[in-house]
C-alpha cells in the first residue's frame, strides 16, 4: 500500500512543473502555470482533473486537496472581470484554498507524460514522430501501427482503454498503417496529417464538414471524444509527482461525453 507522507512548498512545486512542462516556452492561447494562489503556500494533495468547474472544485475540496492540477484552466484571452460564472470559479478556489494550476498546450505537447505522447504507446505507435504546432511547438504524435489494426479492432481497442464511444468515419483503408494523433479539437490538421502520410488520424471531436473532407482525402478518422483524449496526461503527470516527490494525487472524473 503506497504511503503518502510528502508535503511540499508551493513555490517548489511550481518551480518543477514550469520546468518539468516548459510552461514559459510553449505559446498557448492563454498564461499557463499558475492561474489562482490562495493563501495555502504547501501541497500535499493534488487533485486532478481536465476541466475546471464547480462541481470539481467542490470535489477536490472535500477530498482536501491542496492543489487542482487542470488541462484546462481558467485563463485563455485578454482580462476577464471577477464576476458570473468566471467569478464563482475563482471564489471557490479561494475559499477552498485550493492553487489552480493549468498545462494545456505543454501538456499536449509533453515527450513523457502529454496527451499524445500517452496514447500513442497506448495503442502501440512506433517510429513516433512529431507534427501539429497550431502555435509553434508540436503537440500531435504520428508514427506505424506494425500490426496494421483493423479500423473495426482499432476502434474497439480506443473504446476500452478511454472508456469512450468513438464515432468513426471510415473513409480510409482497412487497415491503419500510419496513425497520427492530436487530442482535443484536431480535425482541422487532417489535411496536414494526410501529407505526413498518415491513413488515420485520431483526435477528439468532430463537425459535419470534417465527413466530406475526410472522404474527400480518403482518411479514416477516430472520434474519441475530447474529454477523453485528454485524460491521459493529467494522469500521467500525477503518477510522475508522484514517484518523483510522494505526494498524492487523484484523478476526478467529470465526463462530459463530448
Amino acid at each position: 500500500m503506497t504511503r503518502y507522507n510528502s508535503t511540499m512548498q508551493r513555490t517548489e512545486l511550481i518551480t518543477y512543473l514550469n520546468n518539468y512542462l516548459n510552461i514559459e516556452e510553449v505559446a498557448d492561447y492563454g498564461p499557463q502555470g499558475l492561474q489562482v494562489e490562495t493563501e495555502n503556500a504547501t501541497v500535499q494533495k493534488i487533485a486532478l482533473a481536465v476541466d475546471v468547474a464547480p462541481p470539481i472544485i467542490e470535489a477536490a475540496a472535500a477530498w482536501g486537496a491542496d492543489m487542482l492540477l487542470v488541462h484546462h484552466g481558467i485563463l485563455w484571452g485578454g482580462c476577464e472581470p471577477l464576476r458570473g460564472a468566471f467569478g464563482r470559479r475563482v471564489r471557490l478556489l479561494m475559499a477552498h484554498g485550493i492553487n489552480l494550476y493549468a498545462a494545456h498546450l505543454a501538456l499536449d505537447a509533453h515527450a513523457q507524460v502529454g496527451n499524445n505522447a500517452v496514447l500513442a504507446e497506448m495503442v502501440g505507435v512506433t517510429k513516433l514522430d512529431w507534427w501539429c504546432a497550431p502555435k509553434g511547438t508540436p503537440i500531435g504524435t504520428i508514427g506505424m501501427l506494425p500490426d496494421r489494426p483493423t479500423v473495426t479492432a482499432f476502434t474497439q481497442m480506443i473504446n476500452e482503454k478511454l472508456v469512450t464511444d468513438a464515432h468513426v468515419t471510415a473513409a480510409g483503408p482497412e487497415h491503419i498503417e500510419r496513425l497520427a494523433i492530436v487530442s482535443g479539437s484536431g480535425i482541422r490538421y487532417l489535411g496536414e496529417a494526410k501529407a505526413l502520410g498518415a491513413d488515420t488520424l485520431l483526435t477528439g471531436e468532430t463537425d459535419h464538414a470534417s465527413y466530406w473532407s475526410a472522404a474527400d482525402m480518403g482518411m479514416n478518422v477516430i472520434y474519441a471524444g475530447h474529454y477523453a483524449t485528454e485524460t491521459v496526461g493529467v494522469q500521467a503527470l500525477g503518477r510522475h509527482l508522484t514517484s518523483q516527490f510522494g505526494v498524492e494525487t487523484h484523478f476526478f472524473d467529470f465526463p462530459t461525453r463530448m
